[in-house]
């Protein structure tokens, strides 16, 4: 029997998949001093697409919140994610930046990273995980999943291979984000990474969204898994990850251990439950299994953006229809796999082929840039006829007449106008009118009002459902009454 480890993805994964990343500081804070305590190997924190949300939907200081999270658990070293060529952009951002980025989140108390690159650019991947040594952090070189032909067992071992040949890598990151592993291809792929990972360990990810991630945690174990990611139980399962509370039990009865303090797992449930309710998130989601998302691999936080955009255009009704297209299209684009930003590419592709009826009429500057090469080389080649249509698009011949540039830090200081290095990334990220908005909101808030209980909630459906000009609800101890302005 094995001693397991458990790192938290409360407040990242939990709250990117069901939350859109828009968990401020004062969301968590509450919570994160109990988080702390329960004994995970790890905490899973930031990236760089909440410096993006937070700041310009949120209006909320990044760093400052950043930096009174981290402050909150000092027992346990939190993580950040990595894209090896972009920090928010779906395009390419600048080696100097990049590592800039690495810099300062270690320098704001980041001890531990996952660094990914779908078209598995190796040399950028280590380059990052070197920077993150620097500040003697530890780096998990993420393997970042998808089905397809090409995506082979042998595929991913020369993978593990390169990756756990780095002495930057302290270890190997088996990252599913469609939730597609099953125990058949388990039995082969994790041997296959175990023997090429050096003695590193295996850390697991998997996002529940045919519901099978928790018997692909258990049986990777089984096969050598030692590290699984998980969250608190309402930030948890559907596109999230399976939840502490059930692997941890899970794992005590196939006669494995852990060291997780069970019972904070409810006064931190209980608190992100409250909070979810009350700000209108997503919480205690589940999943039914459903074989086409085998084939489209679609990532669970797209899917309300298709049904988004389809809104817009009244065309509600043709979501089963992107869906094939977002097959066809991925087969077409040589099966990148589906992680940012590839399924964003794809995904935008698809709607686009649907919603102006001419596939491939339209065509993003990002999916030129991929046809192309900007991002790596592709896992299998783009499809011929489809390289045409994407080359001869109109931007086309923009896009190739202007590869991504490499800017030296000093250079970037120029162009920005700053020395002030948090300032430098936050000004070669987001808009200038945003970082307005979120300096003129004041100091980032500390806590989170829970403007919820069972009366507002009826409150909340009777404005919705009438049209009375008053509403008047009462119960033992409260009578609320509303009245609408002329």
């Amino acid at each position: 029997m094995a001693r397991i480890e458990f790192l938290d993805e409360t407040m990242r994964d939990g709250q990117q998949s069901l939350w859109g990343l828009r968990m401020q500081a004062g969301m968590a804070l509450p919570v994160s001093p109990l988080i702390d305590r329960t004994g995970f190997r790890t905490i899973d924190l930031t990236g760089g697409g909440m410096l993006d949300v937070l700041t310009r939907y949120c209006h909320e200081n990044y760093w400052e919140g950043l930096d009174l999270l981290v402050a909150s658990m000092p027992h346990t070293p939190v993580r950040a994610g990595l894209r090896a060529n972009a920090n928010v952009t779906f395009g390419v951002t600048p080696d100097a930046l990049m590592d800039l980025w690495v810099r300062r989140l270690c320098a704001h108390g980041v001890r531990s990273f996952w660094i990914y690159d779908v078209l598995f650019n190796i040399d950028k991947m280590t380059r990052l995980a070197k920077v993150a040594k620097e500040a003697k952090a530890e780096v998990a070189g993420a393997i970042m999943f998808a089905l397809s032909p090409v995506h082979t067992d042998e595929y991913y071992a020369d993978k593990a291979d390169q990756l756990s040949a780095s002495p930057d890598i302290d270890t190997i990151l088996l990252y599913d984000t469609a939730g597609v592993l099953e125990k058949e291809r388990l039995s082969t792929l994790v041997p296959a990474i175990v023997a090429n990972a050096r003695g590193k360990k295996i850390e697991m990810h998997s996002n529940n969204l045919l519901g099978l991630s928790a018997k692909a945690y258990l049986d990777a174990i089984d096969l050598g898994v030692s590290i699984i990611h998980t969250a608190s139980r309402p930030m948890a399962n559907g596109p999230s990850v399976p939840s502490t509370e059930i692997m941890a039990r899970n794992v005590e009865l196939k006669g494995h251990s852990h060291g997780l303090d069970t019972s904070l797992f409810k006064p931190v449930a209980d608190h992100f439950e409250a909070v979810g309710k009350a700000a209108g998130f997503l919480v205690n989601q589940f999943a039914e299994y459903d074989v086409f998302s085998i084939e489209h691999q679609i990532p669970g936080g797209m899917m309300g953006t298709f049904k988004a955009q389809l809104a817009q255009h009244n065309m509600m009704d043709r979501l089963g229809d992107v869906l094939d297209e977002v097959a066809r299209v991925r087969r077409e684009l040589g099966y990148p796999g589906m992680a940012t930003p590839f399924s964003q590419l794809v995904g935008i592709q698809a709607v686009l082929n649907i919603v102006t009826g001419k596939r491939y009429g339209t065509v993003p500057d990002e999916v030129v840039q991929y046809a192309a090469g900007f991002y790596g080389k592709t896992v299998a080649p783009v499809d011929g006829n489809v390289l045409d249509q994407i080359m001869a698009s109109p931007r086309a011949k923009d896009v190739l007449a202007n590869p991504p540039q490499q800017p030296t830090l000093e250079d970037l200081k120029k162009q920005y106008a700053t020395d002030d290095e948090d300032e430098l990334i936050l000004r070669a990220t987001v808009p200038a009118a945003d970082i307005a908005k979120m300096r003129a909101a004041g100091p980032v808030k500390t806590t989170y009002p829970l403007l919820s209980s069972p009366e507002l909630e009826q409150v909340r459906k009777l404005m919705k459902m009438t049209r009375s000009p008053v509403i008047e609800v009462k119960s033992a101890g409260m009578t609320v009454s509303l009245r609408r302005n002329a």
